[in-house]
C-alpha cells in the first residue's frame, strides 16, 4: 500500500514539474482590423495538438464570454465569426479547463470605409514590418501613416514598410486615405530578438545554459530520488529477511588444544604397551 502511494505521488510530481504546455491563438485572415460583415476564424493550437481549449473574449458589453455564447460558431478548438459587427471589437484569447491562457489579441471592427492592416502579434526586433491602408473600394490608393498622432510619411501605393523594427517603432498606428476616411488605431508591439549563443572562449558553459542544466538536474532529482531510495530500502529489507529464514544451523568444531593432543598421545602409548605385553 505504501509502495503504491509513493509511486502515485512520484507520477504526479513528474507531471507537475519539468513540463509546460503552451497554446497559440491563430487568426485567419491574419490582421487586427476588419470591416463590418467580414468573416474571421480563430483557432487554439497547443504543442500536442490536443483539444480542450475554449475561445473567450472581453468586449464593451460582456466579459469572459466564450464562443457560442451569443457570438461565433464553435467547432472543436476553433471559432468562426461569419458577419462581424462593431460589438465584436474586443480582446480574444484561448483558455483551458485548468485556467491556462494563451496570449491575447485585440480585434477592431471599423464602421468606416478604411482599415489599417497590421500584425496581430508582436513583431520581433530587427524584422521587417509592413503596414497597409485599405479602403473598401480600392487597396492601392495613396495613404498617410501616423504613429502616436504624428505623421510618418505618405505612401503612393498605400503600403509602408519598416525594414528593421526597433523598440522605438512600438506605438499606436493609424492611416488616412484622402476623400475616403481614416482607419481606427492599432497598437503595434515590438519584442526583443532572442540572443544567439556564440562559441565560448573557455570550457565553462554560458550562465543561462548552466542554470538551465541545474534546474533540470534538480527537477530529475526531486522526481526520481525518492523512488530510488524507497526501492533500495525495500530490496535491502527483503534480502535481510530472506537471509534470516534460509540460514542453516551448523556446529562449529574448534581445533583441539595442546593439552587435549597430549592426552591423546598418552592414550596411544598405553594402548601400544598393553598390546605388546599381551603378546608376550
Amino acid at each position: 500500500m505504501e509502495e503504491t502511494s509513493v509511486r502515485c505521488l512520484l507520477f504526479l510530481l513528474s507531471l507537475m514539474s519539468c513540463r509546460t504546455n503552451q497554446v497559440k491563438l491563430n487568426l485567419s485572415p491574419n490582421r487586427s482590423q476588419f470591416f463590418k460583415r467580414d468573416s474571421v476564424t480563430l483557432s487554439c493550437e497547443d504543442e500536442d495538438r490536443s483539444a480542450g481549449w475554449t475561445l473567450r473574449r472581453n468586449t464593451t458589453s460582456k466579459t469572459r464570454s466564450q464562443c457560442g455564447d451569443g457570438w461565433g460558431r464553435p467547432s472543436g478548438s476553433s471559432c468562426t465569426i461569419s458577419h462581424m459587427v462593431w460589438s465584436d471589437s474586443g480582446v480574444y484569447w484561448c483558455e483551458s479547463m485548468e485556467a491556462a491562457a494563451s496570449q491575447s489579441i485585440n480585434l477592431t471592427v471599423s464602421g468606416g470605409s478604411v482599415i489599417l492592416q497590421s500584425p496581430v502579434l508582436p513583431v520581433m526586433e530587427g524584422d521587417p514590418l509592413t503596414l497597409s491602408c485599405q479602403s473598401k473600394q480600392d487597396s492601392r490608393l495613396p495613404a498617410a501613416f501616423y504613429k502616436d498622432g504624428s505623421l510618418i510619411r505618405t505612401e503612393p501605393g498605400g503600403h509602408m514598410t519598416i525594414l528593421h523594427v526597433s523598440r522605438s517603432d512600438e506605438g499606436l498606428y493609424r492611416c488616412n486615405i484622402s476623400s475616403h476616411g481614416e482607419s481606427p488605431s492599432s497598437w503595434i508591439s515590438v519584442t526583443g530578438k532572442p540572443t544567439t549563443s556564440t562559441p565560448p572562449t573557455s570550457s565553462a558553459p554560458p550562465v543561462s545554459s548552466s542554470l538551465h542544466l541545474v534546474f533540470r538536474l534538480l527537477c530529475h532529482l526531486v522526481v526520481f530520488c525518492p523512488y530510488f531510495i524507497s526501492t533500495g530500502l525495500m530490496v535491502s529489507s527483503y534480502r535481510h529477511r530472506a537471509t534470516e529464514k534460509d540460514l542453516p544451523v551448523s556446529m562449529v568444531m574448534a581445533p583441539p588444544t595442546q593439552a587435549e593432543r597430549g592426552l591423546d598421545d598418552d592414550y596411544d602409548d598405553i594402548i601400544t604397551a598393553v598390546t605388546t605385553e599381551h603378546q608376550f
